[in-house]
């Protein structure tokens, strides 16, 4: 395992409903390493993009309230002024957001959108941007840079759109690339091309890749570990390949349980009972997943689930893993 890049501590971010703030994400310790890919996973409205938008800072602050550590080069940046921010997003950390063609400005050419974090993180003359930019589009894949360096978003397909984000947000030789869903608006044979190109300039350049998604096929390809979240909170991590072999988290066993592939054949598809609570109905104590297995009688949760190391760098929260099997479902 390579250096620590970024270290988050008992991270808690609410929103404000009915003036009322409600954890989104609840309480979730990381660790990203140098020239790791960590894989967050988990459905829609479990705290993924959330827990991505908080380490950036993007949240809105009078809607918003954040606790506990992101630290990152000795600095805590929640809570930060947008000064101390700025010098760290852009340069050390990069983000790919979701939606490219929301991501990009409608109105500026791609190249001039490319440029920008270089004005105010690197010293380069006007002459010097304009090469780097035409370096990064051929370096993610773009052919006929000059042409594109001068074109619109509204100008490029899909998936070049991604790969213009992308340069974006490797403009600056970022220590960490924080990817929100990069592939979700893509067809299958770009999204192969974009993963490709991901893990390429992840191995050139040694960074850390923080990769949110909900398609296990891209994290069994690209991750080196895997997070799990379920309804703001982390519920198991361990190496991808030990999740994926010996996934013990009732959770983590019903996500790859529902997966096509992995079922037998002439099997039915296994779908997940009920759906993630909204915020303000969701329940702070015992097991959050316990609504969802109802099978599983409430003695074998634990009232204040905590995350147990059942193997070296294997953590998984609560004990009602041990009582889990579909078997009881049937």
């Amino acid at each position: 395992m390579g250096n620590v890049v970024l270290e988050i501590e008992n991270l808690r971010t609410s929103f404000c409903i009915q003036d009322q703030y409600y954890a989104a994400v609840d309480d979730v310790s990381l660790n990203i390493y140098a020239n790791e890919v960590l894989a967050i996973v988990g459905e829609s409205g479990c705290g993924k993009s959330a827990l991505a938008l908080s380490i950036m800072g993007l949240h809105n602050t009078r809607t918003t309230k954040l606790r506990g550590q992101v630290n990152f080069k000795g600095q805590n940046l929640v809570n930060g002024s947008q000064s101390k921010l700025n010098k760290v997003r852009g340069k050390d950390l990069g983000m790919i957001f979701q939606d490219p063609l929301t991501a990009l400005n409608p109105l500026v050419p791609v190249g001039r959108q490319i440029e920008e974090p270089m004005k105010y993180h690197l010293t380069l003359s006007a002459a010097g941007r304009k090469k780097r930019v035409l370096d990064l589009l051929q370096r993610v894949g773009i052919q006929h840079a000059h042409r594109v360096y001068a074109q619109y978003p509204h100008e490029l397909s899909g998936g070049m759109r991604q790969r213009v984000v992308i340069a974006i947000a490797l403009a600056c030789d970022p220590m960490l690339l924080i990817a929100d869903e990069p592939t979700t608006a893509l067809d299958v044979t770009i999204q192969a091309q974009i993963m490709d190109l991901m893990k390429e300039l992840q191995n050139d350049s040694q960074s850390g890749i923080l990769l949110i998604t909900h398609d296990l096929g891209v994290v069994a390809e690209m991750a080196d570990r895997v997070a799990v979240m379920y309804a703001g909170e982390i519920v198991e991590i361990a190496e991808v390949t030990e999740l994926f072999s010996n996934p013990l988290h009732p959770y983590t066993r019903s996500l790859l349980h529902s997966v096509p592939a992995n079922m037998p054949d002439k099997g039915r598809l296994y779908v997940i009972e009920g759906m993630v609570p909204p915020l303000q109905h969701l329940k702070r104590t015992g097991c959050r997943f316990a609504p969802r297995i109802p099978w599983i009688v409430s003695d074998e949760h634990e009232p204040f689930p905590i995350m147990h190391e059942v193997k070296m760098g294997h953590f998984v929260r609560c004990t009602c893993y041990k009582n889990f099997d579909f078997v009881q479902h049937q």
